[in-house]
């Protein structure tokens, strides 16, 4: 079809507005290749993990910790310790680094639904798939379940294990 005979179709199109909502003005012959000039939709769900964060607050902190075995020591400098965690995204690539308060740097690289080498802050080695359902990023540690999502312009990350759960919210620096 030439590009005349689209053009009849279109009564007014206000180049400020995207394209596809222009779709019902052609005739359908003509849509696949319209369809092709619309951008295509972008994943922001994703992209909004990427950045460097800090703890704001925890709630569930001493009750996870000892639950999962870190030491005393370790949970009472952890306790008010501003974590950082530092996201990169490279499409469904992700490299997730914590730095915790012993100056102990932990970092999971991961692709979205691809089985992957991880590593807990203990240095337990494991292998796990990452999902990402409604927003959220989800994992199963080898003792817990860990969801990360973004809501409000706040990270929120919840661990689970049996009947006790860590919240940790952080703002993005």
């Amino acid at each position: 079809m030439q590009m005349k005979a689209v053009a009849r179709g279109v009564q007014y199109i206000n180049r400020q507005q995207s394209r596809s909502q222009y779709l019902a003005f052609f005739p359908p012959s003509a849509w696949l290749s319209v369809s092709a000039l619309t951008p295509p939709p972008t994943n922001s769900t994703t992209m909004a993990f990427a950045g460097k964060w800090q703890t704001e607050t925890q709630e569930g902190y001493d009750a996870f910790c000892k639950l999962i075995g870190i030491p005393d020591d370790i949970i009472e400098k952890g306790r008010d310790y501003k974590l950082i965690t530092e996201v990169t995204q490279d499409g469904n690539d992700f490299s997730w680094t914590q730095i915790y308060p012993t100056n102990a740097t932990v970092t999971n690289k991961f692709t979205i639904g691809k089985e992957a080498d991880m590593e807990t802050i203990g240095g337990k080695q494991f292998k796990a798939t990452v999902s990402l359902e409604g927003g959220k990023l989800t994992v199963t540690f080898p003792n817990y379940h860990h969801t990360c999502e973004v809501s409000g312009g706040k990270l929120i990350e919840t661990s689970k294990a049996g009947s006790v759960t860590l919240i940790r919210t952080s703002k993005k620096i």
